[in-house]
């Protein structure tokens, strides 16, 4: 990485000013920042968290470091962090955007394998990409951070040229920012990058005091399907009880590991995260962490891990190391309905895939990607990919809204209850 190591210095922007001199001054600096730890946590999640009814756990200066203190985001496992940071005149951050020089494209749920097979049919070297995004987390949010909603347009600009600028100087072929904001989306869009969009599935909180206010909006059969997988999930002598902050033990830690383990090895062949993040996560977040443990005959067989973000519960991980009915959709999806219902949150979002969950009341919404590809020929051949993908996400998002378990006076735009967002 000593290519790398000297973009450590600024990449320089634009600004008018009446003088070549007074401009140097004046104009903002872009420089590479490459771990999270060299830059302060508070003036960090001052741009990342502006708003604690919005606050977003996976931007936190918490949550990257644990990632990168525990070595999980590391360039032996190919992430290499290269974080843009937008500077004033004064050396004060007014933007800075999460980024990595990577090697594959695993852990990120936007897939572009195809594309690299692509580039090498035609020659083309498609790694090493830049890459912004949260490793290992498929959730939506805000990717290029700047200080005041003023400074946006500006700072994505700065950073999207620095971006371009710092994959070419590391012979990078492209450059592609995932799971965004609509706004940002739309930004970078009109500086000419490529558009992507794909489908999650979210859970919606439209005023309900209890879950059972959620099932009476539910059709009588899928009600009553929910009840009985919940009577069943149980029905072994299971107990779950959910655990967060301090309650959380390192005993608590490394049950949850093993069913991590267990499930991502069949999963993925090899999990991502090692066995210090969970600590690291535990201890820099504590009470937005919340852990469900299954227990059944004295000891823990399954769990699933979540995050309390400003106004949504995020599901992130679950394993088990016994098989029983339903017990996932109980601990992964029912137990965090009640959660949000309980501390008042919008939405649960439930991480990527799972067509499954459209039964137990979680709904499509779009995802955003953007991508600069270096090569013409490359980005032609992508560009008119992604026009049919964006047409087919499109139609299946409609098809799916009409497979939703709701009753038809109780579904989104009918008047009884407000639209999803």
């Amino acid at each position: 990485m000593q290519e790398r190591k000297k973009d450590r210095g600024a990449v320089r922007g634009h600004a008018c000013a009446h003088s070549p001199e007074r401009a140097r001054a004046r104009r903002p600096s872009v420089r590479v920042a490459t771990d999270i730890a060299s830059l302060a946590a508070e003036t960090w999640d001052r741009l990342a968290n502006p708003d604690p009814a919005t606050y977003d756990p996976f931007l936190s200066h918490a949550f990257l470091s644990a990632l990168e203190r525990s070595g999980s985001v590391a360039p032996e496992a190919g992430w290499s962090p290269c974080h843009l940071m937008v500077e004033d005149e004064n050396g004060g951050l007014l933007a800075a955007m999460p980024c990595y020089l990577k090697t594959h494209s695993m852990g990120e749920y936007v897939f572009d394998q195809g594309w690299a097979d692509a580039a090498e049919r035609a020659g083309l070297a498609y790694y090493p990409k830049l890459q912004t995004a949260v490793p290992f987390t498929p959730v939506p949010g805000r990717r290029l951070l700047a200080r005041a909603e003023a400074d946006a347009g500006r700072a994505a600009e700065l950073l999207l040229e620095a971006a371009r600028s710092l994959a070419t100087r590391l012979g990078a072929s492209s450059w592609h920012a995932t799971f965004l904001d609509a706004p940002t989306w739309d930004r970078l869009a009109a500086k000419g990058c490529l558009q992507r969009t794909g489908l999650q599935y979210h859970w919606h909180n439209r005023g309900y005091a209890r879950f059972d206010d959620f099932l009476a909006a539910l059709t009588s059969r899928k009600r009553k399907a929910i009840r009985r997988e919940r009577r069943l999930a149980l029905a072994d002598g299971i107990r779950i009880e959910a655990k967060s902050g301090k309650d959380i033990s390192e005993a608590d830690w490394d049950a949850f590991y093993a069913f991590y383990m267990d499930t991502g090895s069949r999963k993925w062949g090899q999990p991502y995260l090692n066995r210090a993040f969970f600590s690291l996560l535990g201890e820099s977040l504590g009470e937005r962490v919340l852990l469900f443990l299954c227990h059944r005959a004295g000891r823990p067989i399954a769990g699933a891990l979540n995050l309390i973000g400003g106004d949504a519960l995020y599901g992130r991980y679950w394993g088990a190391i016994e098989h029983h009915d339903f017990l996932h959709f109980e601990t992964c999806y029912y137990r965090a309905i009640e959660h949000a219902i309980a501390l008042g949150l919008a939405r649960v979002e439930a991480g990527a895939g799972g067509e499954h969950k459209i039964a137990r009341g979680y709904e499509p919404v779009t995802t955003r990607s953007a991508h600069w590809i270096r090569d013409a020929r490359l980005r032609r051949a992508i560009a008119d990919y992604l026009a049919r993908e964006r047409r087919h996400v499109a139609l299946e998002a409609a098809l799916i809204d009409e497979e939703t378990p709701f009753r038809r006076d109780r579904r989104p735009g009918s008047g009884s209850c407000p639209a999803k967002s």
